[in-house]
């Protein structure tokens, strides 16, 4: 960042009516949101104070713009023919991941405190307005954690360096490092979301397995260990396949980087086990069944990103407006730009709610909540992450041609944007993983009732909604009507939420807006709300 202001004196002409550059930005103290809802859902302040000033620091922002503008290469040989299967990435890549690691980001919720995956969760939505790709490796190793579980011998040698708060990114065995981190390798050309038709086959060796097989997507390729799947003797099964062994490299070759849309700082690699050693995780046949855990707690980094996304692109567009000014007026305070930007709040409030009320429940214990935690992560994931395009695009609008120029960070967050509805189950795979949920687990069900009812009695028109959607769906719908049975269920917990946690202006605006219809199919396309209210939420002065 420079030390001097620049230059606005220029020969031609002078530099006006364009906002300055913002340097550090308190992410905590000027989101009164985040701090109301993590208040609310017991995760720790100071910590996650202290983590906003390190993160949203000028210098931090600039390692992650660094870090997305040079992407990873692919080192498969060395100079002289041998394999080398390694991935170089920016400096500034190792150095967010350092800071997040160091931090707690894989490791808090695992801790012991109170409010760990409340507090873990808040820190996925500060992160992923800075850099969001740096997120992947350090989600799937917090989330492999509970996977573990299922072997206790690797469980013991493992988790202590997963959750040790140290990061080190050298290519050497785990057992030399100070930390280490996990990826994950599931899906196959052939197969995708169908792991059933998975094809990599594992023999028995001794104790352990041998891998042989492809696999379309490895997620952190450099992780010092990955979770994958592979048809063993008794079927599908779960294995942990270390990136290094004891003396050697293990034979996992990355045959090419995949060249994404977005997420451009983190490497995803197509790869191939070459009779790889491996150790199972889990009994032979369940593989499905012990790597679900690490699924289901990804699920919940994948609701919170898109809530952090529309904050980085909502805070974006506010800023803009409250310095630029345009027909002799602030843009701020623009009757149309005041009804899009209060619209778009009520979506980015309501996302984050959600994912930090799913959060409260991943906490707790009582075998209630936990059924919940496994429906509503669903709800949240698929709503928020079919908001979040959209409202990153208006925010992108607000903003004018500069909004589509690489020198803001909106076209980052624009690609960034789709990733998380595609990330761990599909938008089609999580309506019906929900209504498989329903139909195996009434307990689920009955905690979402409960939810659901926690609201009525406090405004008519959700209370209207709620019997509206009884009424439309007296029973589980057909595969055909999955979207809309979760986008009603989805809305409406997220109108719980707010009615209860949020002032009266965000869920009174939503209510109106998104369950009572008063609203047009574009943002800003409303009437009634308190404008001044939710603007205030949003910050960005």
């Amino acid at each position: 960042m420079p030390h001097l202001p620049p230059c606005s004196d220029l020969a031609g002409h002078d530099v006006a009516n364009q906002p300055h550059d913002r340097g550090d930005l308190d992410l905590w103290g000027d989101d009164v949101a985040l701090r109301d809802h993590a208040g609310a859902n017991g995760a720790a302040a100071a910590h996650l104070e202290s983590y906003a000033a390190m993160i949203g620091a000028g210098d931090m922002r600039a390692a992650g713009r660094a870090a997305n503008r040079q992407p990873p290469e692919l080192l498969a040989f060395d100079a002289g023919g041998r394999r080398l299967d390694e991935v170089r990435f920016h400096p500034d890549y190792h150095r967010l991941l350092e800071a997040g690691i160091g931090a707690g980001y894989a490791a808090i919720a695992w801790e012991g405190g109170k409010g760990g995956h409340a507090t873990h969760a808040a820190m996925v939505y500060l992160t992923s307005q800075i850099e969001p790709g740096v997120c992947c490796p350090m989600t799937m190793t917090y989330a492999a954690v509970p996977a573990l579980r299922a072997d206790p011998a690797i469980f013991a040698q493992w988790v202590p360096k997963l959750i040790a708060r140290a990061y080190d990114g050298a290519p050497v065995p785990m057992a030399r490092k100070p930390g280490a981190t996990m990826g994950m390798a599931m899906t196959e050309k052939q197969g995708g979301s169908d792991l059933r038709a998975n094809a990599t086959v594992a023999r028995p060796d001794g104790e352990s397995y041998r891998l042989t097989g492809h696999k379309w997507f490895c997620s952190a390729p450099m992780s010092d260990g990955f979770l994958t799947l592979a048809q063993a003797p008794g079927g599908l099964t779960c294995f942990l396949v270390p990136r290094w062994l004891d003396a050697e490299r293990n034979a996992i070759r990355l045959m090419r980087l995949k060249d994404k849309l977005g997420n451009r700082a983190n490497a995803s690699a197509e790869i191939e086990y070459d009779n790889a050693p491996a150790y199972r995780v889990g009994d032979e046949g369940a593989g499905i069944q012990t790597i679900i855990e690490m699924v289901h707690h990804t699920r919940l980094d994948t609701a919170l990103a898109p809530a952090g996304l529309m904050r980085a692109a909502l805070d974006h567009a506010a800023h803009w407006a409250r310095h630029r000014s345009v027909f002799q007026k602030r843009l701020i305070d623009q009757p149309l730009m005041r009804a899009v930007l209060s619209d778009l709040a009520l979506d980015w409030e309501g996302t984050l709610a959600l994912g930090m009320r799913v959060a409260r429940a991943f906490d707790a214990t009582s075998e209630s909540e936990k059924a919940f935690a496994r429906l509503a992560v669903a709800l949240a994931k698929y709503l928020g992450n079919k908001l979040c395009p959209g409202l990153v695009y208006e925010a992108m609008e607000a903003i004018g041609g500069m909004g589509y120029v690489e020198d803001t960070p909106l076209p980052l967050l624009y690609r960034e944007a789709p990733l998380n509805s595609i990330w761990e189950g599909s938008g089609n795979v999580i309506c019906l993983d929900v209504l498989r949920t329903l139909r195996r687990a009434p307990e689920a069900g009955e905690a979402l009732s409960a939810e659901l009812g926690a609201a009525s009695g406090q405004y008519r028109r959700y209370d209207a909604a709620l019997r509206e959607h009884m009424g439309r769906f007296p029973r589980l719908p057909e595969e055909g009507e999955a979207r809309w049975y979760v986008e009603s269920l989805a809305t409406l917990l997220t109108a719980s939420v707010l009615i209860r946690f949020a002032p009266p202006a965000v869920a009174e605006g939503y209510v109106a807006t998104r369950l009572a219809g008063e609203r047009g199919r574009t943002a800003g396309a409303l009437r009634g709300v308190d404008e001044a209210a939710l603007l205030a939420r949003i910050g960005g002065v």
